[in-house]
């Protein structure tokens, strides 16, 4: 697993458990860490690959997650509907 980046992200000199709160302020905290990182986009993306269910990755928190793999999977669904058809 490549995981170089996180190195250069904003939470990279932060304590882990910013990042695996257990309330909403929480959450909002570690988002605004992740707002202006470098990686953030990286950071999404591998954590949507590998379906990690805990925390704030890429600056968003597991139900903004739950929410972005549900869409895609429906695009994908749609997708695959339009080119049956044709």
């Amino acid at each position: 697993m490549e995981t170089v980046w996180m190195a250069q992200g904003n939470c990279s000199n932060k304590p882990p458990e910013l990042f695996f709160p257990s309330d909403g302020a929480g959450v909002e905290k570690a988002k605004n860490i992740c707002a202006s990182c470098p990686v953030k986009q990286t950071c999404l993306e591998h954590a949507l690959s590998h379906r990690i269910d805990h925390g704030v990755w890429g600056g968003c928190s597991e139900r903004q997650r739950r929410r972005i793999r549900k869409e895609r999977r429906q695009r994908r669904m749609e997708k695959e509907l339009l080119i049956s058809s044709n």
